[in-house]
């Protein structure tokens, strides 16, 4: 036999019915039969005690005791047990010779007949009860023995007793009253049911349970497949949720969930703006390592619940607008010298013009032998091809800026020295950002003046070697309250331009951590500051000194000679660069 197929409810509100119906059913149906069981058995109990109660008061009855001793029991005492009965609410009440003869009964034709059941305890002087089945049905009945006067013998029996089926009725009672508060109770769970579901579907927007699992998947890979990063706080400020890219992106390991913000460790500028109460909007923040663009939006239903943050990783692209801004710079520094060519190139021109040959010749050669000199002392002293061309290129920008950019004589770095771990990037990064603050320091100061210098030297330990870069300048220098301050972003002593100002001491920062190295300010000898970079050389062997091309040769000769300049050093001007 097949039956027929009952679908499982799908909606919340159905599936919770159903469960308080079965969790009802069972407790009413388990409580009913213990109901039942216990409630008869004291049902029985309580009867057989109300039987016995009521005989003994029968059988102590004086009006009982003088009507057995007349001619006509049955006349004297038949309306006061049926009187006795009605007013004790049992079934009957029998008054019987010692021999079982009944004088009475509720039943006339039954009365002189011979009573049935056991009354053999009763006449050795003993009340008793016992369950018995007899003209009525069967019933709880007491037997007890009547006293004469004296209390010498015995001179009659009474019998009271309610019959089962009304001890029955009464548990039935019980358990219909029972079954009644259980529909009640189930009536009542249904009501609160639908109540608890519209509101529960007006706080899932009206989606089911199926549906709410189905989103809690999509929500899961999504989180897990997005290279972004997201951070969801709650209305403390604590971590509610992190997905893999925000914990990547952030550098945070291991369960940060019910954490607060300000225990990440995250620097204090990113700490400020998550723990704002503010919307950011593409806000660019700083990591040891990473540039990120923050963005965070407050959740708000009456009362302040948390904050939605979202990061980007922009440190390739920030790298790469370095670079732009590096081969910006070439380009304004190859129009700068197109521009002083053709005024040479002019010059050349007119002297020929003019009948001149031989001065125009001599003007050409000496232009062209400086410019070659002045090339050669740049290779010589810094051979190292990436930062050769960086000095190249910032000597013209210094130049069209009233600065003048010298190398140290005691700068010397050959080419394949540096390892690959140190890409050039990360020296653009350092050593251009470096010179671009000098030269803003410098500009405008008396005599202005950035000096590089480029070298090897051994670590503080002697056990390696290090490269150091260091760049002083002519300007104001930096407030001893502020040396850990310039190397955050956002710090700048300068008016903030359109795309914001204190980002590149802050890469650069960035890039030495990355390498493991350090980054120091002090005041520079006559004024202004001077920044130093140290990055360790791991696996390579330099000499400690000036190395290579240092201290004397080209590297050393100094190109105020050649244009008046008093300064010590290689001094690189724009219009021969």
């Amino acid at each position: 036999m097949r039956f027929p197929h009952i679908p499982r409810p799908r909606s919340l509100a159905g599936q919770l019915f159903g469960m308080q119906a079965v969790l009802i059913a069972v407790v009413v149906a388990g409580y009913a039969l213990f109901t039942y069981v216990s409630d008869r058995s004291q049902a029985e109990d309580a009867a057989g005690r109300q039987a016995t109660a009521v005989a003994r008061s029968v059988a102590d009855s004086p009006s009982v005791v003088a009507a057995i001793g007349t001619s006509d029991p049955t006349a004297h005492l038949e309306t006061y047990s049926l009187r006795v009965q009605r007013d004790t609410q049992v079934d009957f009440v029998t008054i019987m010779n010692p021999q079982g003869i009944r004088w009475t009964h509720p039943d006339k034709n039954q009365i002189g007949k011979k009573f049935l059941g056991h009354i053999g305890p009763a006449l050795d002087g003993k009340s008793f009860t016992e369950t018995y089945t007899g003209t009525l049905g069967a019933s709880v009945r007491a037997v007890t023995p009547i006293y004469d006067t004296g209390r010498t013998r015995i001179i009659g029996l009474v019998s009271a007793g309610i019959r089962v089926e009304a001890i029955t009725q009464r548990v039935q009672d019980q358990v219909t009253a029972l079954i009644g508060v259980a529909a009640g109770a189930l009536a009542l769970g249904a009501v609160g049911t639908y109540v608890i579901n519209a509101r529960l579907r007006r706080h899932t927007h009206n989606m089911n349970a199926t549906e709410l699992s189905h989103m809690h998947d999509y929500h899961q890979a999504a989180l897990h497949a997005v290279r972004e990063g997201l951070l969801m706080l709650d209305g403390q400020y604590r971590v509610a949720l992190m997905n893999d890219g925000g914990r990547e992106l952030l550098g945070v390991r291991g369960d940060v969930v019910g954490r607060s913000v300000a225990d990440l460790g995250l620097p204090a500028p990113l700490t400020g703006a998550l723990l704002s109460s503010e919307e950011r909007v593409d806000e660019v923040h700083l990591t040891a390592s990473r540039v990120l663009v923050v963005n965070t939006s407050p959740v708000s239903g009456g009362e302040r619940r948390g904050t939605v943050v979202t990061l980007r990783d922009v440190t390739e692209l920030q790298s790469l607008m370095g670079e732009l801004d590096s081969e910006r710079g070439f380009t304004q520094a190859l129009r700068s010298q197109a521009h002083e060519a053709a005024n040479r190139l002019h010059t050349v021109v007119s002297l020929i013009e003019l009948g001149r040959a031989e001065e125009a010749v001599d003007f050409a050669t000496a232009e062209l032998e400086l410019a070659q000199t002045l090339t050669d002392q740049v290779v010589s002293a810094v051979n190292e091809p990436v930062l050769a061309a960086l000095l190249l290129g910032k000597t013209a920008q210094s130049n069209e800026r009233g600065v003048e950019l010298v190398v140290s004589e005691d700068s010397g770095l050959d080419d394949g020295l540096l390892p690959d771990s140190l890409s050039a990037r990360d020296l653009v990064t350092i050593l251009g950002n470096l010179i671009d603050n000098a030269v803003d320091a410098a500009q405008g100061s008396l005599r202005a003046r950035v000096t590089v210098t480029a070298r090897t030297e051994a670590d503080a330990t002697g056990s390696g070697s290090a490269l150091v870069l260091r760049v002083a300048d002519t300007g104001t220098g930096v407030d001893p309250a502020h040396a850990e301050a310039v190397f955050q972003r956002g710090f700048s002593t300068k008016p903030a331009g359109p795309g914001g100002r204190g980002l590149g001491l802050a890469l650069v920062r960035q890039a030495v951590n990355r390498h493991e190295g350090t980054l120091t300010v002090a005041e520079a000898e006559g004024g202004g500051a001077v920044f130093e970079v140290r990055l360790p050389l791991w696996g390579t062997e330099t000499e400690t000194g000036t190395g290579s091309g240092s201290g004397s040769g080209e590297g050393g000769v100094g190109a105020s000679s050649s244009r008046g300049s008093a300064s010590r050093g290689t001094a690189f001007r724009g219009d021969h660069s």
